[in-house]
């Protein structure tokens, strides 16, 4: 196959130029992505007071200690099951809402959508509604197109730049990192960090676009798998619509369908599609080309609704000229998410009322696994942590259970006896210890270590073995 041949098998990506549009559900995606962006924008700054010994952020993702916290709640690397039901629960979730009610995650929360819609009302405030800012792109260069496309640039890499410092904010204390930017002493990391993802926010929002929901982001090809004849979908009701064809004001509607064919449902599209073709993959279930429609079908004197959230069943029932059927909300499909839903989130808050505040692990000795003294006993060595979880100092005692008359040495710079293991608030005590018994050889044998908080009555336990001679 020659060159040029290949080159018909491919058409150059046009740029769409969504059109402006009002209505209740662009009403609904303003207030949507103003609470979203503010949530987003506006939470490392949220206070929370867990005590002198710990951060007062409320949501902070601390990397250097290795911790997260979520308001009351803290999140130990020990304690990535917690993280597991989250993302298990987030994707459940999103399967459940799917199944009800389409791709409104896609339409309305996705970050992609939120940012785009806001990069795309700069883009329109700047330069102008569909028609103006598609003239100005395709027109020559001159000083009007080179200050509205320096103008509108430079908003949006402001936009992303607030963006990518928000981000890392979440990673760090947010007042003293802002603080450190008037200084001129930021990190490189966080510097790195930052440039990063603003030309990949400005990359993202100001040109790719759909090119994200169409070619990078999954969902897009397996939303199909969540879908059936009862989700509610953005369609077209042909059986009003058709014969679809143009309209005069005066003019007589008998014989032809409602759709006059001004194509407004299309050009307020983001994706750049027709939703008259029925459902695509590009569809994102935003709702504008409905409010797009309404408007006209009020101009026309018609009922509204001639493009609506509606269910695949239902629509085809209208078109064969049946009676449309009930929406079906409780099917086997939501049902089967309703329930992974209440055992995953069941499990995880049990876990979070039982989660101990206290927590230790354990580790033998491999070099030597034993030392045989002079006077016959044995020794074992063992390397403990102890978590802390309170946000308090707390003093241990560590004690044996399961060999007779053993002592426990604490192996430390200082003297240290196994009733005074010290271990500061939120943090993680490490100590070597030993412990020696009178005891003859024989296989390896348990014995288990016991922790008790002396200031309370938490407790945790750790089963280990006795070792007194080699296999």
């Amino acid at each position: 196959m020659s060159t040029g041949s290949l080159d018909q098998l491919f058409e150059k990506q046009e740029r769409i130029y969504p059109k402006r549009v009002q209505g209740k559900l662009r009403n609904l995606k303003w207030f949507i992505m103003i609470i979203t962006l503010g949530i987003y924008y506006l939470t490392p700054f949220i206070r929370w007071d867990r005590g002198p010994n710990a951060p007062d952020q409320a949501v902070l993702i601390d990397l250097e200690r290795g911790r997260a916290y979520w308001f009351w709640i803290e999140i130990w690397p020990q304690e990535i099951y917690i993280l597991t039901g989250i993302l298990i629960l987030a994707a459940i979730g999103l399967f459940f809402v799917t199944s009800l009610l389409g791709r409104v995650w896609c339409g309305y929360f996705c970050f992609q959508t939120v940012w785009t819609d806001l990069f795309v009302w700069v883009e329109r405030l700047v330069q102008g509604d569909r028609v103006k800012r598609k003239r100005l792109r395709e027109g020559p260069w001159t000083f009007e197109k080179m200050y509205k496309l320096a103008i509108t640039h430079t908003i949006w890499l402001a936009i992303a730049w607030w963006t990518a410092g928000s981000f890392v904010l979440y990673f760090n204390d947010a007042p003293a990192l802002v603080m450190s930017f008037f200084r001129f002493d930021v990190s490189p990391t966080v510097l790195g960090f930052m440039i990063g993802l603003t030309f990949s926010t400005y990359l993202m929002a100001g040109f790719a676009r759909e090119q994200v929901c169409n070619f990078m982001c999954p969902y897009a090809r397996f939303q199909s798998a969540m879908f059936d004849k009862d989700t509610l979908i953005i369609g077209y009701d042909e059986s009003r619509g058709e014969a679809r064809g143009k309209h005069k004001k005066g003019d007589d509607w008998e014989g032809r369908g409602h759709c006059i064919d001004c194509s407004a449902c299309v050009k307020v599209c983001p994706a750049g599609i027709d939703i008259r073709d029925g459902l695509q993959m590009e569809c994102i279930a935003c709702g504008l080309c409905v409010d797009a429609c309404n408007n006209i079908m009020e101009k026309v004197d018609l009922p509204k609704g001639l493009i609506r959230y509606d269910t695949e069943n239902r629509l085809d029932a209208l078109k064969a000229g049946k009676q449309p059927p009930k929406l079906r909300l409780i099917r086997p499909r939501t049902i089967y998410y309703t329930l992974i839903l209440s055992v995953v989130g069941s499990v995880m808050l049990y876990g979070l009322v039982k989660r101990a505040p206290l927590d230790m692990s354990v580790l033998h000795d491999r070099n030597p696994i034993f030392v045989k003294l002079s006077d016959g006993s044995f020794r074992n060595g063992y390397d403990i942590k102890i978590l802390n979880k309170t946000y308090e100092d707390k003093t241990y005692a560590l004690t044996v259970e399961g060999i007779e008359n053993a002592a426990v040495t604490v192996k430390s710079a200082g003297d240290i006896a196994a009733d005074e293991l010290f271990v500061p608030a939120d943090s993680v005590g490490s100590y070597h210890i030993l412990i020696q018994a009178p005891v003859k050889a024989a296989e390896p044998r348990a014995v288990i270590l016991n922790l008790d908080d002396t200031a309370s009555d938490i407790k945790d336990s750790y089963k280990s073995i006795f070792v007194t001679q080699r296999n």
